[in-house]
C-alpha cells in the first residue's frame, strides 16, 4: 500500500516568550498558520525496516532524520511490527523557520495511521507527536489555524484563518533554533536589556488579520545577527504588504499582500537577489475553497 501526503509549511503571525522552564525550553505563546508551500511525501509501506530517501538534499535517512524518528514512534506505539519506505521531495527550505521538518514528521503519523486503518485517534496521535518536537503537534492537528501555548505544544485551534497573498522571502543560509533560543534575553522589570517588546521592525501596531498584532519576540536576536533580514522586511513594505515578520526562529522573512499583482512583482524582484528562495504562497484554507 502507498499514499502521498503534502506536509504544508506554516508562518508565525504572532510569537512571544513567556517565561523559561527548569527543563531548560521556553514557554511561549505563538499564532501560527499552515500555508499552501509544501513538501511532499510518498509512503510505502513494508514487511520491517524503515528507510528514507531525500532525492536533492544532504538530510540524513537514517534515525537522524524526524521522518525516520516518527515513523519508528508509530511502529513502536502499535507494536504489531511493519515498516514503511518514505522518499521525501523538499521543497520547504531547511532550519528556515517555517516548520519544514516537524510538517514531514507529522505527515508520516498521519500517513501512516492512514495506511494502517486509523489506529490512533487525533488525541492519541497528538500524544505520540509531542516527544518528536514542539511544532509537531499543530501539524497533526486538523487546524489550518492556532494559538499555542507550552513549548508550543498544546493546541487551540483557531476556526478562520487570514486571506489574501505571502511572500516568503529566505535568504538561504539556515538559522539553528537552539543558538536563537540560548541568545534571547528574557524581558524582566530589573532588566535594562529589553529584547523583543521594542523591536517590532517596520510594523504598524495592529498590520496583522483580524486588527491582531504581527510581532515576533525572536526577531530582536536572529535580526540582531543578520540585518539584511531587517531590510527585507522594510522592502516588503515598500512593495505594498500590510504587513511583514520573521517566521518562527528565522531566517525567513513574510510579507501578507491583499493584492495579487503587487505580491506577483514583490516576488519577481527578491528573485534576482535570492534564486529559488523566494515564493508565493497563500494561507492553506483559502487555497482549499478556491
Amino acid at each position: 500500500m502507498e499514499l502521498i501526503c503534502e506536509a504544508p509549511a506554516k508562518i508565525n503571525l504572532y510569537l512571544a516568550i513567556k517565561g523559561k522552564r527548569p527543563d531548560g525550553f521556553h514557554d511561549l505563546e505563538t499564532r501560527m498558520v499552515k500555508i499552501t508551500l509544501a513538501d511532499r511525501l510518498h509512503l510505502a509501506l513494508r514487511d520491517s525496516g524503515i528507510t528514507v530517501q531525500c532525492p536533492g538534499s544532504d538530510l540524513p535517512i537514517g534515525d537522524g532524520n524526524l521522518v525516520h524518528r516518527a515513523a519508528k514512534s508509530f511502529f513502536a506505539a502499535q507494536g504489531t511490527g511493519g515498516g514503511v519506505h518514505i522518499v521525501l521531495e523538499k521543497k520547504v527550505p531547511i532550519a528556515a523557520g517555517l516548520g519544514g521538518g516537524s510538517s514531514d514528521a507529522a505527515a508520516v503519523l498521519r500517513g501512516l495511521n492512514t495506511l494502517h486503518g486509523l489506529p490512533f485517534s487525533s488525541g492519541q496521535l497528538r500524544e505520540l507527536a509531542r516527544p518528536l518536537g514542539a511544532d509537531v503537534p499543530f501539524f497533526v492537528a486538523e487546524c489550518i489555524a492556532a494559538w499555542a501555548t507550552g513549548i508550543g505544544d498544546e493546541i487551540h485551534a483557531e476556526a478562520d484563518s487570514p486571506s489574501g497573498w505571502i511572500v516568503l522571502v529566505n535568504p538561504g543560509f539556515p538559522v539553528s533554533t537552539k543558538w536563537v533560543y540560548e541568545n534571547f534575553t528574557l524581558t524582566t522589570d530589573t532588566n535594562a536589556y529589553i529584547l523583543g517588546r521594542d523591536f517590532v521592525h517596520g510594523n504598524d501596531a495592529c498590520a496583522g488579520p483580524g486588527n491582531l498584532p504581527l510581532y515576533n519576540e525572536l526577531e530582536a536576536v536572529t535580526i540582531g545577527k543578520y540585518p539584511e533580514l531587517g531590510r527585507v522586511k522594510d522592502e516588503l513594505l515598500a512593495d505594498g504588504a500590510h504587513g511583514a515578520l520573521m517566521s518562527g526562529s528565522g531566517p525567513t522573512v513574510f510579507g501578507l499582500f491583499e493584492n495579487e499583482a503587487q505580491a506577483q512583482k514583490s516576488v519577481a524582484r527578491f528573485a534576482h537577489r535570492f534564486p529559488r528562495n523566494v515564493f508565493l504562497a497563500r494561507p492553506l484554507s483559502t487555497q482549499a475553497k478556491r
